[in-house]
């Protein structure tokens, strides 16, 4: 077994060029939260060419809505949303500059294309972990959308976030190499 890798944030695309699937790794730094209601937001933002609320350049987003903390927690159970709700609200993050997201399950074709002409990343986080990944928060903060309660997009300061890299930015998809290595003729 191969020892995890520790990826420091911001996530440049020279860092991400250097991921490939099936790699451990234990991300320490800034990551974003954000889902389905933020990333109408964002896109919208877009579409009306505006600036975006925080600078997503080389920047990673994990998909989740965590629960409110108990007093003296920094966050609550914090544990990967299913991803293909992004699916159709990615591709422009990544022509801003986005080059990483966690989350949990596969993506479609769209977002795989958009990683590999982009230079961007696809982490799975572990469901049903939520407490033990909320563990690894150190900071959590409102950036906006406030109103969205806990689809509010936060900055987390996070050390040693657990994720395991299942679409590289060639399009390598762990989901789809795993699944065949294991498949049985029946």
């Amino acid at each position: 077994m191969s020892e995890d890798i520790r990826l420091e944030t911001p996530l440049t695309r020279d860092k991400v060029s250097k991921l490939r699937a099936g790699d451990t790794v234990k991300i320490t730094g800034i990551i974003y939260t954000g889902r389905d209601a933020a990333h109408i937001r964002l896109n919208e933002a877009l579409s009306q060419g505006e600036a975006l609320p925080f600078d997503i350049k080389d920047q990673i987003i994990y998909y989740v809505g965590p629960s409110p903390a108990k007093p003296g927690n920094v966050i609550g159970s914090a544990g990967p949303t299913t991803s293909y709700r992004m699916d159709g609200l990615t591709v422009p993050l990544f022509e801003q500059g986005l080059t990483g997201m966690i989350g949990k399950g596969a993506r479609n074709s769209v977002v795989i294309e958009g990683m590999k002409k982009y230079g961007a990343v696809y982490f799975a986080a572990i469901g049903g972990a939520g407490a033990l990944i909320a563990s690894t928060i150190k900071n959590s903060t409102i950036v906006c959308y406030e109103d969205l309660g806990p689809e509010a997009i936060r900055r987390l300061e996070v050390v040693d976030f657990p994720a395991v890299v299942v679409i590289d930015s060639k399009g390598n998809n762990l989901y789809e190499t795993e699944r065949a290595k294991y498949a049985v003729e029946v």
